[in-house]
């Protein structure tokens, strides 16, 4: 890639070679992956209805640039700034409608109003680049070079570029990442964020022989890595499945940064590693180290565990499913070749149980949040949490609330919005059981009923009993 003069003069960071095999690595981002399955290494930014009637209409245009640029020319000018903007971020992040992304930036690059944003430069460039357009990516870089020297001289300079290396990874460009960390020179104002961005992005790009061989070349600088850099390595070496090299980073990590620097953020990188290979036996060991050091579990713990349970999500798909904790361990049983999955499935359930995030159980409502759950963590945490209100009720003699409620959203963030998989679970389970919980006439992601309604269901129902599954 012949990329633009860099504007500095010093000594170029060592040039690392790039691996024979330079295919697009098999996962960009573990941290972004969409929830309809497409990899894109950014967070999706939310549109508005307004910002998708916009779309709508430039994809009328589709194939036409001729008629696309006017069409783009009468939407700057009759829209609102923020529109346009939060439009434009929308579609950096967005192959579906990528090529309309140059077009807008040039415009609006032509009024009065817009700020000229390097990173904003770099995304689109990154962008151009993947969709193949490489000299209107060049060009873009060119003129984004003669800006910042003029305005901000080698330092603005040495982050442009480093944006550029940052967008190029989390698009899967990796000989074009090699050929900008090639030309990147040392500078003592932003050395160590070069050395970071170039150690987060050949990590990102399953390239963790080389981020390793970065993040030494780091220490051995002067610059101390962040538990950020240390837990990228740690992660490209569990995507690929390294989990003993993996180990050695954990320790290093734990060395230079203190025992602290093993979270719950890094826990749960590593059991989602190890779930991706199906070592369920090793997650149980995890597990019990994180209870044993302290570390606290979330809701993405509980997604981790949960994902890697292929038994889990079948029985998830067949109908009936187990109506109880017991049910479902009877069911599990029942499976050839399980006993690793269940085993996993019993020690996040009595190591974990109900997060105290997600529960209330206060005098006026019992309430169970099931928001961030994929649909097997969150069927995990129905089962528990009706079984504590049992227990409760039934062998605790407590008193029931004024009202009960499960909130699981309506779909908003769903693959297809407006059908959230978590609610048709619970509704699905609430209808079997003839429960009192039905959907809020107000709040279409939530189910509530009376507090002594569901006492009496329970004195009713076959919900929690063997017979129910």
């Amino acid at each position: 890639m012949a990329t633009a003069p860099l504007l500095f003069g010093r000594p170029a960071l060592t040039t690392l070679r790039p691996p024979p095999c330079t295919s697009a690595p098999s996962s960009i981002s573990a941290w972004s992956k969409r929830e309809d399955g497409a990899v894109t290494g950014f967070p999706l930014c939310a549109l508005s209805k307004s910002g998708g009637r916009l779309l709508s209409t430039l994809e009328r245009t589709r194939g036409d640039p001729v008629a696309t640029a006017r069409l783009v020319r009468r939407l700057v000018s009759s829209s609102s700034r923020p529109l346009l903007l939060s439009t434009l971020d929308h579609i950096l992040v967005s192959d579906s409608h990528w090529e309309f992304a140059l077009p807008l930036y040039v415009r609006l690059l032509e009024t009065p109003w817009y700020r000229w944003n390097p990173k904003t430069v770099a995304r689109l460039a990154a962008l151009l680049e993947k969709h193949g357009l490489s000299t209107e990516s060049r060009s873009l870089i060119s003129d984004g070079a003669v800006r910042l020297k003029g305005m901000k001289g080698s330092s603005g300079s040495a982050e442009f570029y480093c944006d550029l290396v940052e967008f190029y990874s989390k698009n899967g460009l990796q000989q074009q990442v090699f050929d900008l960390i090639s030309e990147m020179a040392s500078q003592s104002s932003s050395m160590s964020r070069c050395y970071s961005v170039i150690v987060n992005a050949l990590a990102r790009l399953d390239l963790p022989d080389q981020a390793e061989e970065k993040l030494e070349e780091m220490e051995a600088s002067g610059f101390g890595p962040s538990a950020f850099d240390f837990r990228s390595v740690v992660l490209a070496y569990g995507r690929a499945g390294r989990f003993s090299e993996m180990q050695c980073v954990v320790d290093r990590m734990q060395k230079k940064l203190g025992f602290s620097a093993l979270d719950t953020v890094c826990s749960n990188m590593i059991l989602t590693s190890l779930g991706d290979h199906g070592k369920h036996a090793t997650m149980i060991e995890w597990i019990k180290k994180m209870r044993h050091l302290g570390i606290g579990f979330s809701i993405r713990t509980y997604n981790s565990v949960s994902n890697s349970c292929p038994r889990l999500s079948s029985i998830l798909k067949a109908e009936p499913i187990p109506l109880s904790v017991n049910g479902l361990f009877r069911r599990l049983r029942s499976s050839e070749d399980c006993e690793d999955e269940m085993l996993l499935i019993g020690e996040i359930v009595s190591a974990i149980g109900l997060l105290p995030e997600t529960v209330g159980w206060s005098s006026s409502e019992w309430r169970l949040d099931l928001h961030g759950f994929h649909i097997c963590a969150a069927y995990l945490n129905l089962l528990q949490w009706l079984e504590e209100m049992r227990l409760r009720i039934d062998d605790g003699g407590a008193r029931p609330p004024y009202e009960v409620s499960i909130v699981c959203g309506s779909g908003k963030h769903s693959t297809v919005r407006g059908e959230s998989p978590v609610r048709s679970l619970v509704s699905g389970m609430m209808f079997r059981t003839r429960s009192p919980l039905k959907i809020d006439r107000l709040n279409g992601g939530r189910f509530i009923a009376k507090g002594k309604a569901v006492k009496e269901w329970f004195s009713a129902a076959t919900m929690i009993n063997d017979a129910g599954d």
